[in-house]
């Protein structure tokens, strides 16, 4: 990562320099350059789901006005789902821990030993996926994809609880011109009691709001080590601490990241034409309809028939007047809806193209298939721009890092040879992970049998290897469930025993007459492995 660095200045002592004194300063400095991106990302959710982004000053009263168009959210809602099944697959790991080869032969040439490590890091992986599902990070992670569609920003924390999403309004960013994150700035409230009693002591009545909360800033800057997090809260610092690159709980994500930008810009965005067309046509055709679906009776004023009767009279009944005194009102625009209804249909297939939501992969089931997985994932990364791939680097490779991170620190993970054990992310052709393993496992062995014969492969194939192998692409812990060698030695011992003795108790004579001879002429008796009965010469 870039090394570029922002001085943060942590007293109130330079004042006649022009650069904020505090991080609440700080913050207040750089959202003036967020302001018209946070102005994009109401716009487009007032399109497609209004809440995600609420107007300045909104509370949990708020009324938001429902689009006339659902075809906006609708698509947001899918993609996200989508995206989310794409990073987050529910039948295996999106990632990989494996062995590094070239590494590996210099410690051992021993296959067993590769296996035994192979099969300890599958253990491990299980275990990284139990602990993403018992924080439920794919909940956070489905907001925050909302978020990105719809503003092309959010910001990730994660905690041993779980990940926390932070909404472009709550935080600023700058970006050096790579795009590394130089400095990041977040807003939130805080309970006074939940800070250090020393802490919250100091903190004047000013800045404390009528529930007793107050602003907690944090800052999270660059520097040469790595980035160093400061916590402010009534313009007291609260907390320092130092992370390095590949260790910071924090991630800012982009859906689409412009050169030069600190901001992204959202898939909202892009189509935002289309969505308005949409919006107007629909509030168009619902409000003509509504006033077209009124009819209206006239009464000629000149005529005999009584506009009172006509009124009252029920269905069937018989009045005095004429016919053509009465005419009906009634506008008749349908060949005008006629031309809005067309134009709106290829809005909307425009827009289904946007938000796949005409994609091969719609099939609604409990459990969908690795297949399906993999020709969502080249779908998303045909369609959207390898948005996907972005994600991956973005997101899912220091997701992960902190994740094992935290989990070694709780003594849950035992500290791996980074030389030694390479993390991958599973994307591509090897996005199906270990599950691809077990299909050319099973592909290489049932083609060797068809093609040699089963005894011909019996007779090649190590099966404890394969046994192995096959929980390891399984993901499987087999302590306790395979039988060991000695397991497996033993119990033939006591089969063959066994069997010795059943010959024995069924041919009781043979044995004694042959036993007689073992004085006499130094000879024993035996049996072999097909139950049959030996004379041995001791002498021999």
């Amino acid at each position: 990562m870039a090394t570029e660095s922002y001085n943060i200045p942590m007293n109130d002592s330079n004042s006649g320099t022009g650069k904020p004194t505090t991080i609440q300063g700080q913050y207040q400095k750089m959202q003036l350059n967020r302001e018209i991106y946070l102005n994009r990302a109401r716009d487009s959710a007032e399109l497609t789901i209004p809440y995600l982004y609420p107007p300045s000053g909104a509370n949990e009263a708020t009324e938001y006005t429902t689009p006339f168009q659902s075809v906006g959210s609708r698509g947001v809602l899918s993609l996200a789902s989508k995206l989310m099944l794409a990073l987050f697959p529910p039948q295996a790991p999106f990632f990989r821990l494996d062995v590094d080869e070239l590494v590996f032969k210099k410690v051992s040439d021993d296959p067993e030993a590769k296996q035994g490590v192979q099969q300890g890091l599958a253990k491990i992986e299980k275990a990284i996926m139990d602990n993403i599902d018992a924080t439920n990070d794919r909940v956070a992670v489905y907001e925050a994809l909302k978020q990105l569609i719809v503003s092309g920003n959010t910001l990730l924390r994660v905690t041993d609880t779980g990940l926390k999403v932070y909404r472009l309004d709550n935080y600023t960013i700058s970006r050096s011109p790579r795009g590394v994150p130089i400095k990041i700035v977040i807003k939130e409230m805080i309970a006074v009691e939940n800070l250090p009693e020393e802490i919250s002591n100091k903190i004047s009545k000013e800045d404390k709001d009528k529930g007793g909360n107050v602003e907690l800033y944090t800052c999270v800057q660059k520097d040469k080590d790595g980035y160093m997090v400061i916590q402010e809260a009534g313009k007291i610092i609260v907390s320092k601490q130092n992370f390095t690159d590949d260790n910071l709980p924090y991630i800012p994500l982009t859906f689409n990241l412009i050169d030069g930008m600190s901001y992204g810009r959202g898939l909202v965005e892009n189509v935002i034409g289309d969505l308005r067309s949409l919006e107007g046509l629909t509030k168009s055709i619902i409000e003509g309809s509504s006033a077209s679906s009124k009819m209206l009776f006239m009464v000629s004023p000149n005529g005999t028939t009584r506009a009172r009767s006509l009124a009252k009279a029920p269905n069937g009944a018989i009045i005095e007047g004429s016919a053509g005194d009465v005419s009906v009102l009634q506008a008749n625009k349908f060949n005008d809806f006629r031309v809005a209804l067309e134009t709106m249909a290829r809005i909307e297939q425009r827009l289904q193209f946007a938000f796949l939501l005409n994609s091969s992969v719609q099939r609604q089931a409990e459990r969908v298939t690795a297949t399906e997985i993999e020709l969502l994932k080249n779908e998303l990364q045909e369609q959207l721009g390898n948005v996907y791939g972005i994600l991956t680097n973005e997101f899912q490779i220091p997701y992960l890092r902190v994740k094992m991170n935290l989990l070694r620190e709780a003594k849950l993970l035992p500290d791996l040879p980074a030389d030694l054990v390479k993390v991958k992310i599973l994307v591509g052709l090897e996005s199906l992970g270990r599950a691809s393993d077990r299909v050319r496992l099973i592909t290489f062995i049932s083609d060797l049998a068809q093609t040699l014969g089963a005894e011909t492969l019996a007779r090649h194939i190590n099966l404890d290897n394969a046994i192995h192998k096959f929980a390891v692409a399984n993901a499987i812990d087999i302590d306790g469930l395979i039988k060991t060698k000695e397991q497996i030695a033993d119990e033939q011992n006591q089969a063959y025993q066994q069997q010795m003795m059943s010959q024995a108790v069924m041919q009781p004579q043979v044995v004694n007459k042959m036993a007689e001879h073992i004085d006499k002429n130094n000879k024993a008796v035996t049996m072999n492995q097909d139950g049959e009965l030996a004379v041995e010469d001791k002498n021999f």
